[in-house]
């Protein structure tokens, strides 16, 4: 079957600094995945500007300071109304400082969670593999975290 939809999306994995290392937040959408939050492109949005407003739409942050030089794409396909989509979602590394986080209707849940337990946590292995590479990066950048 051929595609007949091309979605384009973003999304933030967004953490906070703690002692021994950064805490991640998940989300539980109201199909009970955790995930990470994002969201579809709107007109004249690039994906940089479409994560900042998922992720503040998502969980109600607005401290969030984005990091440059980081960004992971993940493509899948999926099937809408028995169409095949194919759809790509951009990643970029989110910092806040806010301990509070207020949920959209599109979740039913939420967790700030250490690198292992948010990896456990995960539902689909692209998110698992993308906050690998986060963590990775993060590590790479604050030498003083452990994984």
């Amino acid at each position: 079957m051929s595609v007949n939809e091309i979605e384009h999306s973003a999304g933030g994995v967004v953490f906070k600094e703690n002692k021994s290392g950064p805490l991640y937040l998940v989300l539980m959408s109201k199909r009970r995945i955790w995930e990470f939050p994002k969201g579809h492109l709107e007109p004249g949005e690039d994906t940089r500007m479409a994560a900042i407003r998922e992720v503040k739409e998502e969980t109600g942050l607005n401290d969030l300071e984005i990091f440059d030089g980081f960004s992971f794409t993940i493509n899948y396909e999926f099937f809408k109304n028995g169409s095949k989509v194919k759809k790509d979602v951009v990643y970029y590394i989110m910092k806040t400082n806010s301990q509070s986080v207020t949920i959209s209707e599109e979740h039913i849940g939420y967790m700030w969670l250490s690198y292992a337990k948010a990896l456990d946590t995960l539902t689909h292995k692209n998110s698992k593999n993308l906050l690998m590479e986060v963590n990775s990066w993060l590590m790479a950048l604050n030498g003083s975290w452990r994984a």
